[in-house]
């Protein structure tokens, strides 16, 4: 396993993951809420370690990040209103429940054919994305689905034999993205957590 410290200057991490994407790794890095745990969402290999690693059930489906909204219409249907409220909110901590294209492989779908879809206000994560030109899976480092592990240091010792690579950057203040569902004409929200819901609120109360 590769352990990038915070020391590692981040323009000279990006190659080396994404090497270690593309070569069916799973990779622990940060985003604007918690840790994720991921991999390119075409890895069939690498979902099925996450799957395990994680003792998931092969019927939950799993989010994934984006780079851009760009990136976001290949995998998801983008209504007018939508991408509206994605110009408005992204990057930022929120997880979008939108229906699915052809392009989402099956095993990332909801039953309904939607996924979950995040671009964090996160520069590292963002650019990884980029560069491997595939979406990037997106599950918390956690044990089970409420403990998040927000130390490096302690993902490293409990989760590190099913990783490839840790992003160290520090510890964060643990935190859940709000989730918002995108599927119909008017906005829902799922989960309230970290990021402003006021303008999504007014949006659902003028409706």
């Amino acid at each position: 396993m590769i352990y990038f410290d915070s020391n590692y200057p981040a323009e000279k991490l990006i190659n080396p993951v994404v090497g270690i994407l593309k070569k069916d790794g799973v990779i622990c890095y940060p985003t604007d809420t918690v840790y994720g745990i991921g991999c390119d969402i075409h890895s069939v290999k690498a979902v099925e370690k996450i799957y395990m690693l994680k003792n998931f059930k092969k019927n939950k489906p799993l989010s994934f990040i984006c780079h851009d909204i760009a990136q976001i219409t290949q995998y998801a249907k983008v209504s007018n209103s939508s991408y509206k409220i994605m110009k408005e909110l992204l990057p930022g901590p929120y997880t979008f429940i939108l229906n699915s294209t052809k392009l989402t492989p099956k095993v990332l779908m909801h039953p309904r054919k939607t996924v979950g879809i995040r671009m964090p206000d996160n520069k590292i994560c963002l650019s990884i994305v980029a560069e491997l030109g595939s979406p990037l899976i997106n599950t918390s480092a956690s044990f089970g689905e409420d403990e998040i592990i927000s130390d490096p240091g302690y993902i490293n010792e409990h989760l590190g034999h099913g990783l490839e690579a840790i992003i160290d950057r520090g510890v964060l203040y643990a935190s859940y993205s709000s989730i918002i569902d995108l599927t119909e004409d008017i906005p829902k929200i799922i989960r309230e957590g970290k990021g402003d819901l006021t303008w999504i609120r007014s949006m659902i109360n003028n409706q």
